[in-house]
C-alpha cells in the first residue's frame, strides 16, 4: 500500500528504489510454478492456490485490471517489503509531503532497507521533525511492474490477503495524483465490497464485523486526538506552552483510551502496545488516510446499481474534477450517507 517506486528529491532514493524493485523482479516466481514445486510447503501451496482464485475474482466479477499482477511470488526472507517515514513539523499535524513524478504527493516515504529508514527519519529528527516508520507489508507500483504477492502478505489470514489484491489492483485502475484520500478510500471500498461479494460466491457467511467495529472505535479515538492538537497547535500560545499542551493531550488520549476500551471492549487489549508507545504528530498521520470518503463510495456504488462498471465510470468522473469540486462532491455524498444512515 505504500507506492515507493517513485523517486524522490536525491540520487540515493532513486538508486534504492530502483535496486529494490529490481530484487522483487529478479526473484519473482510464477505462483503455478510455486504451487507445482515437490520443494513447496503445502500450506503455502494451498494459499498461493486460493489467491489464484480471487485473482481472477478480482478481473471476472470485480472488473479489475487483468494482467500479471499477483500472478508471480518472492519470498522476502523479511517480515516487511519497504518501511516508511512519515514526518510533521513538531507543533503540526499535517504531513510534511513527499512528492514523485508519478504518484503525486503522499505522506511518506518508502525504503527498502529498515537500516535506510532509521537514517532518513533520523535526519528528519535532528531538523526538529516528529517521525516515525511504519513497516509496509505490500505496496503497488500502479500497474508499472506486475506486483507480485509477497511472502510479508502471508502473515495476514486468507481475507486480508485476498481483499488486499483487490485493493491494490483498484490502484492500477484509478488513481488520482496528489489526492491520497480520495486513492486509498476508494480502493479500501473495493476492497471491503470485494471481500464480501469474494465471500458470498463461496458459499461463506459474511465477516463477524466485531473487529472492524472496535479498529473503527479506536480510529475515532486517534482522529479525536489529532483535531484536539490541531487546535492547540492554532491557538498561538507560546512554545514551552505549546510542548506541555501536546504532552497533556497525549496523556489525556492515553486515559480516554483505557476507560474506552474497558467500558466497550473489557478483555481486549488489542491496541494496548500501540497506545503505550511513544506517540507524536507523525504517528498519528496514518489514521484516516484509508477510509475518509469510504462511506462516500459505497454511496457511489449503491447509485450504480452495485454495477462495477458503472460504478467505475462514476469513480473517474469525480477523478476528472479538480480537488476542491471533488472533496465538495464526496462530502455530499457523506452527509447523504450519515442522512440516511441517522433516518
Amino acid at each position: 500500500m505504500g507506492l515507493v517506486l517513485c523517486a524522490c528529491g536525491s540520487l540515493r532514493y532513486y538508486a534504492q528504489a530502483a535496486h529494490g524493485q529490481g530484487e522483487l523482479v529478479v526473484h519473482r516466481r510464477a505462483v503455478s510454478a510455486v504451487v507445482s514445486d515437490p520443494a513447496t510447503d503445502p500450506k503455502l501451496a494451498t494459499r498461493l492456490q486460493l489467491a489464484q482464485q480471487a485473482r481472477r475474482f478480482a478481473s471476472q466479477r470485480l472488473v479489475l485490471p487483468d494482467n500479471r499482477s499477483y500472478t508471480g511470488y518472492v519470498d522476502l526472507h523479511r517480515r516487511y517489503v519497504v518501511w516508511n517515514v512519515f514526518a510533521a513539523p513538531q507543533f503540526s499535524v499535517e504531513a510534511l509531503p513527499q512528492c514523485f513524478p508519478i504518484a503525486g504527493c503522499v505522506a511518506y516515504r518508502g525504503w527498502f532497507k529498515e537500516a535506510d529508514a532509521k537514517a532518513d527519519a533520523a535526519r528528519l529528527q535532528a531538523r526538529g521533525d516528529d517521525v516515525w516508520i511504519g513497516g509496509v507489508p505490500a505496496y503497488s507500483t500502479l500497474g508499472w511492474f506486475a506486483d507480485p504477492i509477497l511472502s510479508s502478505m502471508l502473515d495476514w489470514d486468507d481475507d486480508e490477503l485476498d481483499s488486499t489484491i483487490f485493493h491494490e489492483l483498484a490502484h492500477q485502475l484509478i488513481y488520482v495524483k496528489d489526492d491520497t484520500a480520495f486513492n486509498e478510500s476508494f480502493a479500501t471500498f473495493v476492497q471491503t465490497e470485494g471481500l464480501r461479494e469474494w465471500r458470498q460466491s463461496r458459499g461463506l457467511p459474511p465477516q463477524d464485523d466485531r473487529a472492524q467495529a472496535m479498529d473503527d472505535g479506536f480510529t475515532q479515538l486517534v482522529l479525536d486526538l489529532r483535531e484536539r492538537l490541531k487546535t492547540l497547535y492554532a491557538s498561538g500560545v507560546a512554545e514551552s506552552a505549546m510542548a506541555a499542551g501536546k504532552q497533556h493531550e497525549i496523556e489525556a488520549f492515553r486515559t480516554r483510551y483505557a476507560q474506552w476500551r474497558d467500558r466497550d471492549w473489557p478483555n481486549e487489549h488489542g491496541y494496548d502496545a500501540w497506545v503505550a508507545q511513544p506517540i507524536n504528530n507523525a504517528r498519528l498521520l496514518p489514521f484516516g488516510l484509508y477510509d475518509q470518503w469510504t462511506p462516500a463510495f459505497a454511496v457511489l456504488f449503491q447509485r450504480a446499481g452495485q454495477q462495477w462498471p458503472v460504478f467505475y465510470a462514476k469513480v473517474r468522473a469525480l477523478a476528472r474534477q479538480s480537488a476542491d469540486a471533488r472533496d465538495k462532491e464526496l462530502q455530499r455524498l457523506l452527509d447523504e450517507r450519515s442522512g440516511s444512515v441517522s433516518n
